[in-house]
């Protein structure tokens, strides 16, 4: 259970919420019909290695709210107190987002990374602020606010989530405790329009690393997250360490150094990202198994990564001199601890 109640969300989240959040993918069994608990905490405990402060338990992979429920369980069971844990409202509908919230609750997560169900389409703003109202209301949890063209919510608003619509959430839901700002991505208007409005009453998260560094020579950010960063091993909590304790241009030297990678994986998202709009999931696996996560198998839908995708991200990683495997891409879907 948590330590703070709906009322006091926001002052506790202005306090705990710090620092840099990555993404743990599940890890499974060779034939796919159950979590494999061994990688799972492989990766949590590497991630926590790292300098991670959070991560997302990431369910948008075919997974039932009771294997979520699971997935936290094990993470929780792992990580004790040194991590805090997001889940992630990405199931089909409302209510089986209300159910598994209530489970992972129970099992552990510290707080919520609010997504919409690919099914929900809104023409009003008025139902995206139900659809919010009544998830907050139904769990305890703090909640972080996902604005993103990924929703589709640009039908309604160009910025897909408007400062009126995100300001009737923040002054009617007291659980909302942070925004993950991402409207007019991949362009940064979305995260400074929101620090300026509502950076003195609720966290403003900048997820993308390739922002975040250079914006806070300008903006006092202070977490960044959930994204996929832990591919970078230590690079993105000692930068974004630096950059908060006024050592800003040490910062922007290894932002600059790790370039290389950071290419690689926006020539390989931009491959797909745009026009799909979803994100592929074994492309995160991949990359994480490179930084020496557990990779392994995924549940089908997952999309497949072609070998030429893995050899640009391997040789982004050599290039910017950031931790690689040797292991051959066929060890990929064995995973480091298979079950």
């Amino acid at each position: 259970m948590v330590s703070y109640t709906k009322n006091s969300a926001r002052d506790w989240a202005k306090e705990n919420l710090r620092g840099v959040s990555g993404v743990t993918i599940p890890s499974f069994t060779r034939d796919l019909t159950k979590l494999n608990a061994k990688g799972i905490a492989h990766d949590i405990e590497h991630l926590i290695g790292l300098g991670y402060d959070y991560t997302l338990v990431m369910s948008e992979l075919n997974l039932t709210p009771e294997e979520n429920a699971e997935f936290t369980a094990v993470a929780r069971e792992t990580a004790g107190d040194r991590l805090g844990l997001f889940f992630h409202a990405s199931f089909g509908t409302l209510e089986e987002n209300i159910r598994a919230v209530k489970l992972a609750e129970q099992a552990g997560a510290d707080l919520v990374l609010l997504s919409y169900p690919p099914q929900f389409w809104p023409t009003t703003e008025r139902e995206i602020y139900n659809y919010t109202k009544t998830f907050c209301d139904a769990t305890n949890l703090g909640v972080m606010l996902f604005p993103i063209p990924t929703w589709g919510f640009e039908r309604i608003h160009p910025a897909g989530m408007s400062v009126d619509l995100i300001r009737r959430m923040i002054d009617t839901i007291p659980n909302v405790v942070a925004i993950k700002a991402e409207q007019g991505y991949p362009l940064p208007g979305g995260v400074v329009e929101m620090y300026h409005h509502f950076a003195d009453e609720v966290v403003i998260s900048c997820p993308i690393e390739s922002h975040a560094i250079p914006l806070m020579d300008l903006m006092d950010i202070q977490f960044s997250g959930t994204s996929n960063t832990q591919w970078m091993s230590t690079y993105y909590p000692e930068a974004f360490a630096k950059a908060r304790g006024d050592r800003w241009t040490e910062a922007m030297d290894d932002y600059w150094r790790i370039n290389p990678a950071r290419q690689a994986n926006d020539s390989v998202a931009s491959s797909y990202m745009a026009s799909i709009g979803v994100i592929n999931r074994t492309v995160w696996k991949y990359q994480d198994w490179l930084a020496g996560f557990n990779g392994g198998p995924l549940r089908a839908p997952a999309m497949r990564v072609p070998d030429k995708h893995m050899r640009t991200l391997r040789a982004g990683l050599t290039a910017a001199g950031l931790p690689v495997t040797e292991d051959p891409d066929s060890e990929f879907m064995h995973g480091r601890y298979p079950a």
